[in-house]
């Protein structure tokens, strides 16, 4: 699971993206390269996360401490993509159906 995104499913981040960059055991480690960078990622159940099934490689992930920067960056732009696809298609659809009418 290390390197995907994830969906919060329980607490009070319930629904927000996170990508995985550490496991242990039942837990793991979460950072959306804003509030939680890859220097200060936010431990969570593994019950309580949802794996979205797209993301990095674990030798990208690993690479991360390296630069946090730079991979707080990746994070976030990979975050806003995945957000982004699937509500420029809602968008779109919605567009061409005002159009029809």
């Amino acid at each position: 699971m290390k390197g995907k995104l994830a969906f919060s499913k329980a607490g009070h981040d319930k629904g927000k993206l996170y990508l995985v960059i550490r496991e242990e055991g039942n837990r793991v480690w979460l950072s959306d390269g804003k509030t939680r960078g890859v220097l200060a990622p936010k431990g969570k159940n593994r019950k309580h996360i949802q794996p979205a099934g797209w993301g990095f490689s674990e030798e990208e992930v690993d690479s991360f401490q390296e630069n946090p920067a730079w991979a707080d960056n990746r994070i976030r732009e990979a975050i806003d993509r995945f957000c982004c696809d699937g509500s420029r298609r809602e968008k779109e659809a919605e567009k061409e159906k005002r159009q029809s009418k």
